[in-house]
């Protein structure tokens, strides 16, 4: 999904030191006004509507992001702890993290013995930012 008149919002430029990329203010807030739109066209078709039930791979682009996504999603705690995790080892490295989110769970499902690589569960999502903003919604399904 294309965030209507942010064009602005993500930014990023190639330099000497590599890729920057400088995120506005709004970004938090413009993710919180989307993020259940994306949700509900993504899950509607399969007619998942409970965001608990999901596992989330998520983007941590820092912990404002994180904090709006869990409360529009009324989400609990645990749902967004592995990246959370990440943006705390890692910080932002940009599209790259949700690899690293993915590795994680894998890695804690498996110790803790779950019945899927998503913590257990069948169905999860993924979701990524990009410039402008867009936001990356992507269904999957565990083994």
């Amino acid at each position: 999904m294309f965030i209507p008149d942010s064009e602005n919002a993500v930014e990023g430029h190639v330099c000497e030191m590599g890729l920057v990329v400088n995120l506005a203010k709004n970004v938090p807030n413009l993710i919180f006004e989307y993020i259940e739109k994306c949700m509900v066209e993504a899950f509607g078709p399969l007619g998942i509507n409970d965001w608990n039930s999901l596992f989330f791979i998520v983007h941590p682009g820092g912990r404002a992001i994180l904090d709006q996504i869990e409360a529009k999603l009324s989400l609990k705690k645990e749902k967004l702890e592995v990246s959370r995790h990440v943006l705390r080892e890692y910080g932002n490295i940009v599209s790259s993290c949700v690899f690293f989110v993915m590795d994680e769970m894998r890695k804690k499902s498996f110790k803790e013995e779950k019945a899927t690589t998503g913590e257990g569960l069948e169905w999860g999502v993924l979701l990524g930012f990009g410039p402008g903003l867009t936001v990356e919604t992507v269904v999957l399904r565990s083994q």
